[in-house]
């Protein structure tokens, strides 16, 4: 059990908490400074891999991500600087994914060429939507025809490339989605990440919806027609669902993804970042501080907590449900120290949500919709 996660393999995440605005659907940890000391910030991440690397001894990196915030707003130098600390502390996979996500202004995409020197092998382009009054709505400040140009630039400049699209959105109709969709489809790119429109608490669509001044939010039951014309399109353009949002053409999958999604290890760096790292057979669930300025500081790990069998079976559960690949029933057996209750598994796959073949459980299509009520009931 103590090296379990070693068939979701392992990697690392590296937060950048800053972005030029803060988008109003966003509950992500993420900042808008005027001036970031990038000198200061490259030997604070570099500092914190050692720490991390001193821990984790003799592990391959199978994939790097820069998350945030917005990372394309790093200095190129500081994405080489930390590339060569983390291959200069573990080995590398021969194919090792470094992927760092960018916002599709101009000026960002000029650094594209720079990025790919330093290492990064994969971009994830955040355009949400094909349509300038949508996109405005959603407070980005790019431009659908921005947002085209650079992920033209970018295929120019990486073999791999995904943008992401949100839908289910403000006053949007079913033929809207499917034109803009078809659009998207026609850019070339091996991976999209399509996602519903969710209000969070404690953003501004949040604070807007509860007060009732949010509008032309679809009925439920649009939305999951959207989810199923969404799956349609994308089958019929060779990028199926390998996972509830993202679709992928073969072997172009995330492998940074599928790291969570198979429950091998991550280390979280940066401000607020999340990990789960296995050390002398407990595996950890850490969160890093979430201020830039605290975190800069010096003051980092402000939780490493031991998951019992429970919390680790659930969480492989969860997790792994969401590809399409499955779950395998004996590797949660080993990590839970018991089976799933049979009667419930018959039960949900009887009912056409679940389907089970040689010890692998997977989510069928039209129990993707109903994901959460489905683990509920399995494992509450």
């Amino acid at each position: 059990m103590a090296e379990d996660w070693q068939a979701g393999g392992f990697g690392l995440y590296i937060h950048w908490p800053f972005c030029e605005a803060k988008c109003p659907y966003c509950d992500f940890n993420s900042h808008v400074s005027r001036f970031i000391d990038h000198d200061a910030w490259c030997a604070a991440y570099l500092e914190e891999i050692e720490r991390v690397a001193q821990i984790t001894q003799g592990r391959v990196v199978r994939s790097v991500f820069f998350g945030g915030g917005t990372p394309s707003l790093m200095k190129p130098s500081v994405v080489g600087a930390i590339l060569d600390k983390i291959g200069t502390s573990w080995s590398l996979a021969n194919d090792v994914e470094i992927t760092l996500e960018a916002n599709p202004s101009s000026v960002e995409a000029g650094n594209f060429s720079a990025f790919a020197m330093a290492g990064v092998n994969r971009v994830s382009l955040g355009v949400q939507s094909l349509n300038d009054a949508d996109l405005k709505r959603l407070g980005r400040l790019h431009t659908a025809t921005e947002a085209i140009a650079a992920i033209d630039i970018a295929q120019t400049h990486f073999d791999r490339v995904n943008f992401d699209l949100i839908y289910a959105r403000q006053d949007q109709t079913p033929d809207n989605w499917e034109k803009e969709l078809k659009q998207a489809l026609t850019m070339g790119v091996s991976h999209l990440s399509l996602y519903q429109l969710t209000i969070e608490d404690g953003t501004a669509f949040g604070d807007r919806f509860h007060a009732g001044k949010l509008t032309g939010l679809p009925k439920e039951e649009r939305s999951a027609d959207m989810y199923e014309m969404t799956q349609d399109i994308c089958i019929a353009a060779g990028l199926p669902a390998y996972e509830v949002s993202n679709h992928a053409r073969p072997d172009q999958e995330s492998r940074h993804n599928i790291i969570y999604w198979k429950a091998g290890d991550y280390a979280g760096i940066g401000p607020g970042a999340h990990g789960r790292l296995t050390i002398d057979g407990k595996r950890l669930a850490t969160e890093q501080t979430r201020h830039p300025r605290t975190w800069l500081a010096g003051e980092r790990t402000i939780e490493s907590v031991p998951l019992n069998k429970d919390e680790q079976a659930r969480e492989f559960l969860l997790m792994g449900l969401r590809i399409s690949e499955g779950v395998d029933l004996k590797r949660y057996a080993s990590t839970a120290g018991h089976n799933l209750p049979q009667d419930r598994l018959n039960d949900l796959v009887d009912e056409g949500w679940l389907a089970l073949s040689n010890d692998i459980l997977s989510v069928t299509p039209r129990g993707r919709l109903l994901l959460n009520a489905i683990l509920a009931r399995l494992a509450p």
